[in-house]
């Protein structure tokens, strides 16, 4: 994987030099790139969007001096949304269709936006929410960011991240190594993402900013969310409008810091959201559309996108209405920044015409957005690619939901009024053409994103419950208030097993820095066909359990036993790959 790897970057070409005649103009650099994206919040999150309840006053300040897209569409859930923003093709490409449970692991044979930029002369950071995998070769340092401070699985208190996290003083990875850090989860993001920027400033860099927060829980300092309370608003809500106040704030500090470097203008600065709002659109304001995150509705995936680059004349304050997506980001970066793009095919289009002022864009285009958390008999079933099931095929004025709903969308964006029995044609339409898109982007769906184990580069692996193909508890809460008494959960992982020898499975409930004892009387494992078991002594925190282990692809299991209940599966395993055969 290690070779794939580097054949990936050696086709990214070396340019660094700005194609001046995007703009019209020349430049003394290539433009840096900074782009935020919020977590959970919503189109309506924000009062330059007409919400009356939340004081925004930065990005709506920043809202008035760009170009925002205002009907711009990114996927129904987190992990999805960012799989498609850093290639500038469909989640369903890249291997990620859900939110954990195994699909949440971005390909490795996709390149990503940083990928590009690094090839092409920038120097790259992120800091903040991953969400695209947890272990090598999936983390943010080997898909193209030279510089990261990151928190694992989906955020800020699930399974992978550091244990006891709260968003406050938390234990986050710096280039992939744990480091304690003091202060808000946000404003630790913002904080690295600024000193990044004043240890870069001479040099061109793309700075991505995915923010945790407003992401549940609802943790914010009173400060931000006891104004809400007092205003009457209730509880999530007051807390969530606070977080994204507190992001406000961060907000205003980043674009001060560019101005004070002398950077703002020539620094193409997005800021956007990566789904529908989760705790502001139930009786809250959501800029009348239908339902929020997870849906697919417009509430779920129709999101703001505001771009600001002066020196490109991307500024001024202008409403573009076509119809536009998180795939066109790439393509548009590409065009912006002039690096070379690779030999692939996005599915995205640039939008630097519509930006620019200098062209329109295609008014026949049919997007299309799905996710695969597929609910069954209480469980979520992600390995059977459903047609159809959370989709919506959209163009500038339908939407096709489900394959049966449909909504003129300008006349009723609300989409409370199906009409499909009034425009079979439509309907009929639309089907073939998200009939032809399933066919295309779900031809890799039965691969597994499988987690190496005793390779090289990254011997020992922790393993958790996040990516358990059947869908384990995704975080910490729910493993911690999980019974001892309760029912069977369990779950397995796609491998790789690396190098074939003998390897050490220990098994935990909690991770070290839990010192959690387990509650079962025997550890097992499963790996392919091959099984072991090690009795658990009282009070231990683990069971190691070695076994021989061949090269290749292979799934595995592991779980505790305790007479009168059964197996329950374990929560977290790290695996190590002790020596050869023999």
């Amino acid at each position: 994987m290690a070779e794939q790897g580097l054949s990936r970057r050696s086709f990214l070409g070396a340019s660094a030099t700005i194609a001046a005649a995007a703009c019209g103009g020349s430049l003394s650099r290539s433009p840096n790139v900074v782009l935020v994206i919020t977590d959970d919040q919503g189109y309506g999150d924000l009062a330059c969007h007409g919400n009356t309840a939340l004081r925004t006053p930065n990005l709506d300040k920043f809202h008035g001096e760009s170009v925002r897209f205002t009907d711009f569409h990114v996927d129904p859930l987190c992990a999805p949304t960012r799989a498609a923003l850093l290639t500038g093709r469909y989640a369903y490409r890249t291997g990620v269709t859900a939110a954990y449970a195994g699909r949440s692991i971005l390909r490795h044979d996709e390149i990503t936006v940083a990928n590009m930029l690094s090839a092409g002369g920038y120097r790259t950071g992120l800091f903040g929410k991953w969400h695209l995998g947890d272990n090598w070769p999936y983390r943010p340092n080997e898909r193209g960011f030279d510089e990261t401070v990151a928190c694992w699985s989906g955020g800020v208190t699930q399974a992978a991240d550091w244990w006891g996290n709260d968003y406050f003083d938390d234990t986050y990875y710096r280039n992939n190594v744990p480091e304690e850090f003091q202060g808000y989860c946000t404003d630790v993001f913002f904080d690295e993402g600024m000193r990044f920027i004043e240890e870069n400033a001479d040099r061109p860099f793309f700075l991505f900013l995915p923010t945790n927060a407003p992401h549940a829980p609802y943790w914010v300092h009173e400060k931000y969310s006891q104004p809400y309370v007092a205003m009457g608003v209730e509880e999530p809500r007051a807390s969530f409008y606070g977080m994204i106040e507190n992001i406000d704030d961060n907000f205003a500090r980043l674009r001060a810091k560019l101005s004070e470097l002398g950077l703002e203008d020539n620094t193409i600065l997005i800021f956007m959201t990566d789904n529908g709002s989760s705790a502001g659109w139930r009786n809250g304001h959501n800029a009348g559309m239908r339902s929020g995150k997870g849906s697919n509705y417009d509430g779920g995936h129709r999101v703001p996108f505001f771009v600001r680059w002066p020196a490109g004349g991307i500024d001024g304050g202008r409403d573009v209405g076509s119809l536009a997506a998180h795939i066109d980001v790439v393509p548009t970066l590409i065009d912006l920044t002039g690096v070379s793009s690779p030999p692939i095919e996005f599915d995205g289009t640039s939008l630097v015409p519509v930006l620019t002022g200098q062209g329109a864009f295609p008014e026949g285009r049919t997007h299309f957005i799905q996710h695969q958390q597929v609910l069954r008999d209480g469980e979520y079933q992600m390995e059977s690619p459903r047609p159809f099931y959370h989709s919506s095929v959209l163009t500038n004025r339908w939407r096709l939901v489900s394959g049966a709903e449909l909504y003129d969308i300008k006349a009723d964006p609300g989409q409370q009024n199906d009409v499909a029995s009034q425009h079979p044609e439509i309907v009929s339409r639309l089907r073939r053409e998200y009939e032809r898109w399933w066919s295309d982007v779900t031809q890799r769906f039965d691969e597994y994103l499988e987690i190496p184990v005793g390779a090289a580069d990254a011997n020992p692996v922790r393993l958790t419950s996040f990516d358990w193909y059947t869908g384990g508890p995704p975080n910490q809460r729910v493993i911690q208030d999980a019974p001892s008494e309760g029912p069977w959960v369990d779950g397995f992982w796609a491998i790789e097993v690396a190098r074939p020898g003998r390897y050490r499975m220990t098994l935990r409930e909690r991770p070290p820095e839990a010192d959690y004892p387990i509650d079962g009387k025997t550890g097992h494992l499963q790996v392919g066909d091959r099984q072991a078991e090690q009795q658990i002594p009282e009070g231990a925190t683990s069971v190691a359990i070695e076994i021989d282990l061949e090269q290749g692809k292979t799934t595995m299991r592991a779980s505790f036993w305790k007479p009168g209940l059964g197996r329950r599966g374990a929560y977290f395993v790290y695996v190590e790959r002790l020596n050869g055969h023999g």
